[in-house]
């Protein structure tokens, strides 16, 4: 969440149009992008493998797309290998899963990091725009700074690699935990106030990234996808929870990308998501929010 109020110099409300304008070139420029890396015409560097100091060994290959994968499948089931490659989910909203984003060892790195500072989850007050209590969230988690260490940097390029939208404008990594029952009702990442959007401006898209499998349930659900839900794979191995709309399982070292915010610098209805409850197991997970603007940490 936003720490708190700043002046933004260059503010939009002088000229809206502009604004509008910018905005949607920025997020066509993204989409065309990640068209191509989906292709696989667009190579994104693997996730790097740690050491025994601690610091990131990068391997570069290129992102399998969802084509070459598809083509050595049966049927529409992707044989999926420890290999990254990009999948798109949904035009409505935008979404994308980089499989194999992170590496055993980062993601075990992340929650280690973070077990010592877990606090209960709050969410944003769109009346005030501050952070509170709320039954709706019932994770614990903790914020990371914003290249606080080499590993942490190292994933904040990888996602500006990916998403295109430059590590300036991210705000810090949130590391959450959800336990059996634990959940997040249906939300939208982009805010309804002005507090929130002071530094940076609104949020543009979410990384997701899984840092755990999970037993059952903990699945991410968009209710508002524009999407034949019966062409689903997998179906019956979703929660009830789940199967309410478009829905990820999590996976360990998988990472999805959806926009908050469509190629007209509108905010997007359609990204309305929300993590189902835990079934069984744990789940941890890490999320990047990115905005219009640069986000002063």
């Amino acid at each position: 969440m936003a720490k708190g109020p700043r002046s933004q110099k260059n503010s939009s409300a002088g000229s809206p149009s502009l604004w509008t304008i910018s905005i949607s070139l920025m997020l066509a420029l993204s989409l065309a992008l990640l068209v191509l890396l989906a292709l696989g015409i667009v190579a994104v560097p693997r996730s790097p493998s740690l050491n025994s100091d601690g610091a990131a060994v990068s391997l570069r290959l290129p992102a399998m797309s969802i084509v070459q994968h598809s083509s050595e499948s049966e049927g529409n089931m992707l044989q999926v290998d420890d290999k990254p490659w990009v999948e798109f989910i949904s035009w409505e909203p935008r979404a994308f899963i980089y499989h194999n984003f992170l590496s055993k060892e980062e993601c075990e790195y992340l929650i280690n990091l973070a077990k010592p500072r877990m606090v209960k989850s709050t969410v944003v007050d769109s009346a005030t725009g501050k952070s509170k209590d709320s039954r709706v969230r019932t994770s614990s988690g903790t914020f990371l700074v914003r290249g606080q260490d080499k590993i942490i940097r190292n994933i904040e390029k990888r996602i500006a690699d990916f998403t295109f939208i430059p590590v300036e404008q991210g705000e810090g990594i949130q590391i959450l935990h959800y336990e059996v029952g634990q959940k997040y009702e249906a939300h939208y990442d982009y805010f309804h106030d002005k507090f929130n959007t002071q530094n940076g401006g609104q949020r543009i898209a979410t990384l997701l990234m899984y840092l755990s499998n999970v037993d059952a349930g903990g699945e991410t659900v968009f209710p508002s996808a524009k999407v034949n839900k019966s062409s689903i794979p997998n179906w019956n191995e979703l929660s009830e929870c789940a199967r309410a709309g478009l829905a990820v399982k999590p996976k360990l070292g998988d990472a999805l990308l959806f926009w908050s915010m469509k190629p007209d610098g509108t905010a997007d209805p359609s990204s309305l998501h929300g993590g189902c409850p835990v079934i069984s197991g744990n789940k941890w997970s890490a999320t990047k929010w990115m905005r219009v603007y640069e986000y002063k940490v």
